[in-house]
């Protein structure tokens, strides 16, 4: 295991309350993400979490009657995900295992595989290739595959909403000129993280064999306030989720966003 990856994995071990907590504090990512999977994902569908970290969206399928494996390359998100499935009275295949090594694990296919994570985390491009050809592998043929991506402009979000300030250390400081000339960067987070230019995400993957469906703002128009908006009625928020659906495929949009995503099909 590389060394980054050894730094993420023991960010999520020491985190992984934090990041079962995570689409509480954001829950309209959470919304807007499982409403557009919804077109595709129907009760008795397999499904393949790769990265899943303790199992939000591998549980909210489970509970809607679709089979689920779920895996993750920390022990402690496997072990709090199998903790909440307990409460929940689900019972989830859960394992331990790096994305980069996903087919020693299992020779099962699957309807849809998500790979909402491993993709910002892995620092080289070879990596995050051989990522989701492993994804791939795992897919039957016509089916879905959901890859997430964190947005090169989702740090600015984060800074405004929580109120930090811009300290210009040296991290941040190579961070905001990749910003400048519109590339990605990688680098020290909140842990190891890659943080991909949204005019990069879709000519990576046209590169494999796949149908584009959707290219999409996870959070779409909410992430600066989404505290705010929590504040509304429930009427009120639904009103802004359906806008956010509404305009969350239009690029103009796109950096209102922390994550995209981009939902694609394999040939038949």
């Amino acid at each position: 295991m590389s060394d980054s990856r050894q730094i993420v994995k023991n960010y999520y071990d020491q985190n992984a309350e934090r990041e079962w907590e995570r689409l509480e504090r954001h829950p309209f990512e959470f919304a807007i993400t499982t409403r557009m999977m919804d077109r595709y994902i129907q009760p008795g569908d397999s499904i393949l979490d790769i990265g899943g970290g303790p199992g939000r969206y591998a549980l909210h399928y489970l509970s809607k009657g679709s089979d689920v494996l779920l895996s993750d390359l920390s022990q402690g998100n496997i072990d709090l995900a199998l903790k909440q499935a307990q409460k929940q009275g689900l019972s989830l295949n859960a394992i331990v295992c790096d994305a980069l090594q996903i087919e020693q694990v299992t020779q099962e296919k699957f309807d849809h595989v998500f790979l909402m994570g491993p993709l910002y985390h892995l620092m080289e491009e070879t990596e995050r290739a051989q990522a989701v050809k492993a994804a791939l592998a795992m897919l039957k043929p016509g089916g879905i595959l959901y890859a997430s991506f964190l947005i090169m402009f989702s740090g600015i979000i984060y800074m405004l909403r929580e109120g930090q300030e811009i300290l210009i250390d040296p991290n941040e400081e190579e961070w905001i000129n990749a910003m400048r000339q519109q590339i990605s960067w990688g680098g020290n987070a909140f842990t190891r993280a890659f943080f991909t230019d949204q005019d990069e995400i879709l000519p990576f993957m046209k590169q494999f064999d796949l149908e584009i469906l959707h290219f999409f703002g996870q959070e779409g128009i909410t992430s600066q306030q989404t505290y705010s908006l929590q504040n509304q009625s429930e009427e009120v928020q639904k009103a802004w989720i359906n806008l956010s659906i509404a305009l969350c495929e239009m690029p103009r949009y796109l950096s209102h966003s922390e994550h995209a995503m981009v939902i694609a099909r394999k040939p038949i």
